[in-house]
């Protein structure tokens, strides 16, 4: 134990969290603390973090006087500074994609098992000048290749809620990490649902932004016409509030745009009465678990009671939306794979693991000569029909709601033997990444103990509108109930 003082992080936001560091009643020394003890004593047995940040605590104490028992906000780091730093003193939690200076990123591949990067991540870099400290690196699905951390080459994260579930993947270890109290957020990578579908498992808000909203510059690619770069956070507030310290043109990115960013954070309230909502017809006969199907119809219920008037919306492309990402992804995959030789940083290439190699062969064969025009190029149109199926949907509502998983957190090594079973997994989430369009999970229920979560969706960079929509129905919401972490 570092500290005989143990603040309830699971239990704070970080809207919360910031009042309390104004008004003194607590320091960032504490708060950094209480999230080692947490990470010290819980990891073991969840195995979400990969690498603690040996230097997080002296970081914390910058912001400290060193007295006995309750170290303070010294007084030279002066109130006003939360105005120019939205996130001082707040632990955060990043995937272990991102390239952190100094800090090993393994992408929990063997390949990069003792990669230590020369710089920060574009995001990472945004995140320290907004004040936040970063406690260490979360384990994920390796190279991010899957829907339930069972891919990590470092063992699968558990979920906080069944330690005998998966906790959603890629970004598995972000989402069970803050579920358990490890941090105040964390962040992730949304290729296909990886944000999405573990924040509905461990009963957080995940945004997957518009694609070139964040800059992906010093992320470890997976698929770089799809990745986007999002977060997890506990409420709908809070992720807003990260998004605005985010998002933004980055020159060292050629795909971000140079739109203004706002502070989503501050534009929350607006009402719904008169918002169109649209249900996607494709989505409501795809296999849905019944109990699944009955937390959505409960939040179709909330939000026309705030006066959202919900229609009926067409994507007639999206049924091909699993096939077409699982050929165009793992082109990139093979791709981007191609520069791990081992020869300029990390081990050779005989470490890849099983997920890895199927990716890389898919690929490879999609782009030989012969399949390209077959496979790759077929389903590039197919890409650019969907997209235009959202954009003509988004011309008769405002958003869409849709379930996130079609199923409850699955059990550990339930589909791990069954790559399509597994891949189905995204059905509902990776329609967005092949459109670009942002989408955001949130709590919306429990069933038999279990998170479920919703989505929202809006037009390309419209996040202020996703954020307004998932706010009002947070609020209207309520407490959910009949969950419990289990460790």
């Amino acid at each position: 134990m570092l500290y005989s003082i143990m603040i309830n992080t699971r239990d704070l936001t970080i809207k919360g969290t910031l009042e309390l560091l104004k008004k003194k009643e607590i320091s960032v020394e504490e708060l950094v603390s209480s999230c080692l003890n947490i990470i010290e004593s819980k990891n073991p047995e969840i195995n979400a973090v990969l690498t603690v940040n040996e230097n997080a605590l002296d970081e914390a104490q910058q912001f400290s006087n060193l007295t006995p028992l309750r170290p303070r906000l010294r007084e030279g780091a002066a109130i006003s500074q939360f105005n120019n730093k939205p996130l001082l003193g707040i632990p955060i939690i990043l995937k272990d994609a991102y390239s952190t200076k100094g800090l090993r990123t393994t992408a929990a591949s063997k390949v990069l098992e003792n990669y230590i990067p020369p710089f920060d991540a574009t995001v990472v870099k945004k995140l320290k000048e907004a004040g936040a400290i970063i406690l260490g690196k979360a384990n994920m699905d390796a190279w991010a290749h899957g829907s339930s951390g069972e891919n990590s080459d470092f063992g699968p994260t558990k979920n906080p809620y069944d330690l005998s579930r998966t906790p959603g993947g890629s970004s598995s270890g972000s989402a069970a990490a803050l579920a358990a109290g490890m941090s105040l957020a964390s962040t992730g990578t949304d290729t296909g649902g990886s944000i999405r579908l573990p924040a509905s498992f461990t009963n957080l808000v995940g945004l997957k932004p518009t694609y070139g909203r964040v800059s992906r510059y010093g992320i470890i690619a997976m698929g770089s016409s799809f990745d986007s770069i999002g977060h997890f956070t506990k409420d709908v507030y809070d992720n807003a509030l990260i998004l605005s310290v985010t998002a933004g043109h980055d020159s060292l990115d050629g795909t971000t745009s140079k739109l203004d960013v706002p502070k989503y954070h501050l534009k929350l309230e607006t009402s719904m009465r008169g918002k169109k909502i649209g249900i996607v017809k494709e989505f409501t006969h795809s296999g849905i678990d019944s109990k699944v199907d009955e937390v959505t119809q409960k939040t179709i219920k909330t939000m026309e009671r705030l006066g959202g008037e919900f229609i009926e919306v067409s994507l007639p492309h999206v049924e091909y939306a699993i096939e077409t990402y699982y050929i165009l992804v793992p082109a990139e995959v093979s791709s981007n794979l191609g520069r791990m030789t081992g020869t300029r940083f990390g081990k050779g290439r005989e470490l890849f693991g099983d997920e890895a190699k199927r990716r890389i062969m898919i690929g490879t064969y999609t782009l030989s000569s012969g399949y390209y025009d077959a496979y790759y190029n077929k389903a590039l149109k197919v890409r650019t029909r969907i997209k235009q199926d959202f954009d003509q949907a988004f011309e008769k509502v405002d958003a869409l709601l849709c379930p996130v998983s079609p199923t409850l957190p699955f059990k550990l090594g339930e589909k791990a033997n069954d790559p399509l079973a597994m891949y189905l997994s995204d059905i509902f989430v990776a329609p967005m990444n092949l459109a670009g369009v942002p989408a955001l999970s949130v709590p919306a229920g429990s069933v038999e103990g279990l998170p479920v979560g919703i989505q929202f969706v809006t037009k390309q960079f419209d996040e202020q509108l996703l954020y307004q929509v998932a706010y009002a129905y947070e609020q209207a919401r309520g407490p959910i109930e009949n969950l419990k972490i289990n460790t």
